[in-house]
């Protein structure tokens, strides 16, 4: 057990918060929710993990690990349902938290990973 535990515990239950509370967009894409998802949920969860493995390196636990991976899924998921996708999310925390330092961008990351949108739509917005 860190002492992350407690903003753990309340990364993950945010997370199943949003995922019940969810009302899919009318007319998708939502991309302003889509980022806010990124932003304040997995860059949330990215911060955690990285803050853990720096500096005084903190050996998360597997309940610690659980509950990072549930909440970064649970908004991976979300974002996508923003953009009217369903799709199965099972990124780990150090696959996304190493693809963030490599494009320094949450979204770049997302797209990447969960190909949504698609690289078409995306170059048709730009």
């Amino acid at each position: 057990m860190t002492e992350h535990r407690d903003r753990i515990a309340a990364l993950a239950e945010r997370a199943r918060s949003d995922r019940e509370s969810f009302d899919p967009p009318a007319d998708p894409p939502d991309e302003e929710r889509a980022l806010s998802y990124l932003r304040d949920g997995v860059g949330d969860v990215v911060a955690v993990y990285v803050e853990g493995r720096t500096g005084e390196f903190a050996r998360f636990d597997e309940s610690e690990m659980a509950g990072l991976e549930r909440a970064l899924n649970d908004w991976l998921a979300l974002y996508a349902r923003c953009y009217g996708q369903e799709i199965e999310t099972d990124f780990t925390v150090r696959e996304v938290a190493e693809m963030v330092v490599k494009t320094h961008d949450i979204r770049d990351t997302a797209q990447l990973l969960t190909r949504v949108p698609s690289p078409e739509a995306r170059r048709a917005r730009s």
